[in-house]
């Protein structure tokens, strides 16, 4: 057992696997299974590890980052905030993916995102993702390479780029509430 979990990619296999034992079991794998069901459960997948991350920077890393001492910040820094932040973008970057899929393969992609009703719940909910999904990669992201010096910049750049992608990082887990009430409200039909 300790192979599987001390590695995180063991880890990810084996949950498949039991999932996949589990659905056996209670006899769930009957060939049924289509695209749609496959792209669903892999857009809620993402959506958990982006939100999530969301979630961890916004309630545990920001706020506990003055708190930290001055000489254990660089680990933050430069070990464990650029590998959060690559997971953190391409689960946003999936999630959108998966989402947008679902949303075709569903027949209501176009209806959605003009926000007709009959779709006016999941619609607004994907312009929220969707705006999310932009700051993640074009405001959030590359000022966090300026934070963490990622790529060179002035050091008076860094307080700034840093305060910017907090506040969009704020942004994205103030709208994070209403989209994920938007998704399960329209998955419920209300």
């Amino acid at each position: 057992m300790g192979k599987i979990l001390e590695s995180i990619q063991n880890t990810v296999i084996a949950g498949f696997v039991l999932m996949v034992v589990l659905l056996a079991l209670v006899g769930e794998v009957t060939g049924s299974y289509n695209m749609d069901y496959i792209v669903r459960y892999l857009h809620v997948v993402s959506g958990v590890m982006w939100i999530g991350l969301l979630w961890y920077f916004n309630f545990i890393q920001i706020p506990t980052m003055p708190s930290i001492p001055d000489e254990m910040k660089p680990a933050i820094g430069k070990h464990i905030a650029p590998k959060a932040l690559w997971w953190f973008r391409w689960g946003a970057m999936f999630t959108l993916i998966t989402g947008l899929a679902v949303a075709y393969m569903s027949n209501y992609l176009v209806d959605a995102l003009t926000v007709r009703e009959g779709t006016r719940l999941i619609g607004i909910g994907m312009w929220m993702a969707i705006i999310m999904w932009f700051n993640v990669w074009f405001v959030i992201w590359p000022n966090q390479k300026i934070a963490l010096g990622i790529v060179e910049a002035d050091a008076d750049a860094k307080p700034a780029a840093a305060r910017k992608a907090m506040l969009f990082s704020r942004t994205n887990t103030l709208l994070s509430i209403p989209m994920l009430y938007c998704m399960v409200g329209a998955e419920m039909g209300m």
